[in-house]
């Protein structure tokens, strides 16, 4: 591995040691695989702290390997509040090289056999439902494996109802009829749905001709509900292109979590000629119902949407702000500040100062505080002489 790979390496172990401090092994014993299976569990630092939340679960075949990498990507980027807070799940198959008896399929028919029929269900009926079981997970589940394992977790596609909201592909050895079955597949998707799929260059041509051929079906099948994204690093290996393609799609499946950029504001806040508000309220409602990640809309990114509703003069707009603004922070001052704000702007200032007043009694936010109002409803009060 070359040494600027193994520093990256080295830094996602470290930063995951400090994020996901509560990384712990459990044997599960199985009556689909008649054995036990030895798993690692990582639960985020706010596990214990914060006991109403729930999590997204990411499952990770070749745990072995993968579960540090992946970790560590996720911390970074939740420090970063990129990413959110996650439960990782690794499922051991480095004994005896259990990663092949776990993924034998039937060369004719292209579909898990022997004892790849009995890990496919062992996962599926015993090891999700034991997860959620035993830890507060949110509906959103996330797959990912690499090479023989990141071909198996596709299986979970060809269910009527995939068990899975997320598929991280890394190189994978695609079973026969693959590159066919997924496209017809998500052809059919009624509900979003994210799919990574990454490939080295110095893969060899029998793995890479097959996920060419599959990148070019999903295109062809071009359904806007599945989030697709196919990358190819050039200078890489079989096994040195995993540590470029775990934080690329990580990012793309959690695109929506991250706070406004100067990206997301310029390519689709920007152009809009209203519905700002809109925007904003739709961006969260999506990390809530799709995502499962549940958190109050973020000051920054509420300034941004209050920022461009004052620049085009989009004033109604500030009493769904003062909506969005309650609904988050109840007793916080924001909702009844948005409010003055818009009676302000829209030459009212009785009624804006009547708002400030309100705001003035409540708590303060970000830079809200009791001092501002009272400036505001001074000056509000100046303005409401001058006007009689």
């Amino acid at each position: 591995m070359p040494q600027i790979m193994k520093k990256v390496y080295l830094l996602f172990i470290l930063i995951s040691i400090s994020a996901f401090s509560q990384k712990t092994f459990d044997n599960i014993q199985s009556e689909k695989l008649g054995e036990e299976r030895r798993i690692t569990i990582g639960l985020p630092a706010s596990y214990e702290s914060n006991p109403n939340k729930k999590y997204p679960v990411l499952y990770l075949l070749d745990g072995d390997y993968l579960f540090d990498p992946f970790s560590g990507a996720l911390s970074y980027g939740n420090y970063w509040d990129d990413l959110p807070e996650m439960i990782i799940i690794g499922i051991h198959q480095n004994k005896n090289e259990e990663r092949y008896d776990d993924t034998t399929i039937d060369q004719n028919e292209g579909l898990p056999f022997e004892k790849g029929a009995k890990f496919f269900e062992f996962i599926g009926a015993e090891l999700v439902p034991y997860i959620e079981k035993k830890y507060r997970t949110s509906p959103f589940r996330v797959i990912a494996g690499h090479d023989v394992t990141a071909s198996f977790i596709n299986f979970y596609l060809y269910k009527e109802q995939p068990l899975f909201n997320a598929y991280i592909c890394l190189s994978p050895e695609l079973a026969p009829k693959m590159e066919v079955r997924i496209p017809e597949k998500f052809a059919k998707v009624t509900q979003p749905f994210f799919y990574y799929l990454s490939a080295a260059d110095g893969d060899i041509k029998k793995i890479k001709e097959p996920i060419e051929k599959l990148d070019s079906n999903i295109k062809i099948a071009n359904n806007p509900l599945v989030n697709y994204k196919y990358e190819v690093f050039k200078g890489t290996t079989h096994y040195t292109e995993v540590l470029h393609s775990i934080p690329s799609a990580l990012y793309q499946i959690f695109d929506v979590y991250r706070p406004i950029n100067s990206a997301e504001y310029n390519d689709k806040i920007a152009i809009l000629e209203t519905g700002y508000a809109d925007y904003l309220e739709n961006k969260y409602n999506t990390m809530s119902k799709v995502l499962g990640v549940q958190i109050p809309v973020r000051m920054s990114d509420f300034k941004v949407i209050e920022n461009i509703i004052l620049k085009k003069n989009a004033y109604d707009e500030l009493g769904k702000m003062a909506e969005i603004g309650n609904v988050n922070y109840p007793k916080a001052m924001l909702g009844e500040y948005e409010l003055g704000l818009m009676y302000e702007k829209m030459g009212d200032p009785k009624r804006a100062s009547k708002k400030y007043q309100n705001a003035s009694q409540m708590e303060p936010i970000g830079d809200l505080n009791k001092d501002l109002m009272y400036e505001k409803i001074d000056e509000m009060n100046t303005l409401s002489k001058k006007t009689k």
